[in-house]
């Protein structure tokens, strides 16, 4: 399968080798869920000598191309971090680009979610967001809410601590009102509790940029999740980086807990 990659990426690069890197690839397993950590766009614009907003504008780009690609290959879900809790830390100029950014995002991208089946899920405190940025995440969740091709959950504004801190609240206030007894409470219980509600929780968690943390990502939801990191900026996190990605998982042995099973 190497060969097939390297030949198309080194060489070639048409429509026709892409597919057939893709059948090569969708005869392996496939993460049915890919969380994405999209670090490294300020860096990405510093090494080039532009602004950082000029990197979260390229990050935007990679971040639909991962969407295609995910779809052809067969991922169900993506969950993309693209604010934090912490973020609201940077300074003033970089957050209103970004919330700018995220708004002019959902307005032009919307009818091209829709023509190709995107269902978008926006997760995280949405009623700190300003008003002209929760009206458009309202709208394209409303919008998308009804395609199947493949469901890409948006991380703004989002904190994995403070999501299982909102379960925590909503559970306690169940019990308060006997809606639910200490003894329902269950992993299933709190995952249904949780942002990804009736979702998978993720196979395959990527982060790029060099860092090697998890940065209060899905803490919950990734416990038994692959973990890839790669050195690459998200800008530059093309299509041979992200099927990389995919290979590299399909290679390893998931266990959950378990033994290796006897050949």
């Amino acid at each position: 399968m190497w060969d097939i990659i390297h030949k198309f990426f080194n060489k070639v690069k048409d429509k026709g080798d892409l597919e057939k890197v893709i059948l090569e690839i969708k005869k392996g397993q496939i993460p049915d869920h890919v969380a994405i950590i999209m670090d490294g766009n300020g860096r990405w614009a510093k090494k080039r000598g532009l602004p950082r907003t000029a990197g979260h504008q390229a990050g935007v780009k990679t971040l639909k191309e991962v969407i295609n690609l995910s779809k052809q290959i067969g991922v169900g879900y993506i969950t993309a971090y693209a604010f934090s809790t912490e973020n609201w830390k940077r300074p003033k100029q970089e957050v209103d680009f970004l919330m700018s950014l995220f708004e002019r995002v959902f307005l032009d991208e919307l009818d091209n979610f829709n023509k190709e089946g995107v269902k978008i899920n926006i997760i995280g405190y949405k009623d700190r967001l300003p008003k002209a940025v929760r009206e458009k995440v309202k709208d394209v969740m409303e919008i998308t809410k009804d395609n199947k091709e493949i469901v890409v959950n948006i991380a703004l504004d989002y904190g994995s601590r403070a999501e299982i801190i909102e379960m925590v609240k909503e559970v306690s206030d169940d019990i308060i009102n006997n809606k639910l007894s200490v003894n329902d409470i269950d992993e299933e219980l709190i995952s249904n509790k949780l942002y990804t509600t009736e979702q998978p929780d993720p196979d395959l968690l990527i982060r790029p940029g060099g860092e090697k943390r998890i940065s209060n990502f899905l803490l919950w939801q990734i416990a038994y999740a692959e973990i890839y990191f790669s050195d690459t900026y998200w800008p530059d996190f093309d299509t041979e980086i992200f099927l990389e990605a995919i290979i590299d998982y399909q290679k390893r042995e998931r266990r959950f807990g378990g033994l290796k099973k006897s050949r």
